[in-house]
């Protein structure tokens, strides 16, 4: 099947995600949502920010259930698993102000329902890293060849085991690394010790990059996803020159808190997450199977 609607980063704003399921076609069925002939397609990011994370969750399980749709494991959801996950030395995620912060949303709205909010992680935890076909790929933050390769051979399909998390406590391991750069995205050191605050007030002494651009062949002004960062005009140091070049399939993702007008990066590469937890949009990509992706076919709230 190649008719998809590919949506990015929901956290919590179910109302927008009605509206757009709407928008596309779909009706109300259940819990969920259903259309006659296609598929919704979500990259992840259902929870944290917005006001009803449990809705939003509702929603895409309920859909994922039903067949109606697909879905991805984002960082937040991750991050909820790890905040969650005991190990012998504690959390796999730290229970820092920042981390409680990040979280407080989905905490603040499951408050009175701890099962509910158990039984939501224990459903993140069947959510694959990465989704691989002939007529596209698709990732949370980062499609790299080597991790994803490393995940299809070391876990269940991009589905991690109990025993996978328990490896995490590594982070130094080649599965840490892997999980990290496929919903996280791929970084670079900015040179000299220069850094920059991120949407969060977090100070960050690396930028996550464009991994569809060759990094030799670019600056790392050029190579930030992050625009209007004061970022010199030199060649990255990055040492790992694998990219996602023009060739390869169609790639959808999200994570990236976009801002402006939906657009194409690439005629095959699409990014989804146009910051609806800081006005912007709630986007969709309605994927037909066509080999090059065209503006016109991004609809959003």
């Amino acid at each position: 099947m190649t008719d998809y609607d590919f949506i990015g980063d929901i956290h919590g704003y179910s109302d927008k995600l009605e509206e757009l399921l709407i928008k596309l076609g779909y009706v109300k069925k259940g819990k969920g949502f259903i259309h006659q002939s296609r598929k919704a397609f979500f990259v992840g990011d259902y929870i944290d920010r917005g006001p009803n994370n449990p809705r939003a969750v509702e929603i895409v399980r309920a859909m994922v259930d039903s067949d109606s749709a697909v879905a991805l494991r984002g960082n937040h959801e991750h991050n909820a698993i790890c905040f969650n996950f005991k190990t012998e030395n504690g959390f796999l995620r730290e229970h820092s102000i920042k981390n409680f912060k990040q979280h407080s949303e989905t905490l603040l709205q499951f408050h009175g329902n701890q099962k509910l909010y158990n039984d939501a992680i224990e459903w993140f935890k069947t959510l694959p890293l990465y989704y691989q076909s002939d007529a596209f790929n698709a990732v949370h933050a980062t499609y790299d060849t080597d991790s994803i390769n490393y995940l299809k051979i070391h876990t269940d399909n991009g589905i991690l085991s109990n025993e996978d998390y328990n490896s995490l406590v590594d982070e130094n391991s080649k599965l840490f690394h892997s999980v990290e750069t496929t919903c996280k995205g791929k970084e670079v050191e900015l040179p000299d010790g220069q850094f920059f605050f991120d949407k969060d007030g977090t100070k960050r002494f690396h930028i996550r990059i464009k991994w569809w651009l060759d990094p030799t062949r670019v600056t790392i002004k050029d190579l930030s996803i992050l625009e209007n960062l004061e970022l010199p005009n030199t060649k990255s140091k990055f040492e790992n020159t694998e990219f996602y070049d023009e060739e390869q399939s169609p790639v959808f993702f999200g994570h990236y808190w976009l801002k402006g007008e939906p657009n194409l990066y690439r005629s095959n590469i699409c990014c989804l997450d146009y910051s609806i937890a800081k006005g912007g949009h709630l986007v969709a990509y309605r994927f037909s199977g066509e080999p090059k992706l065209e503006v016109k076919n991004l609809i959003y709230v």
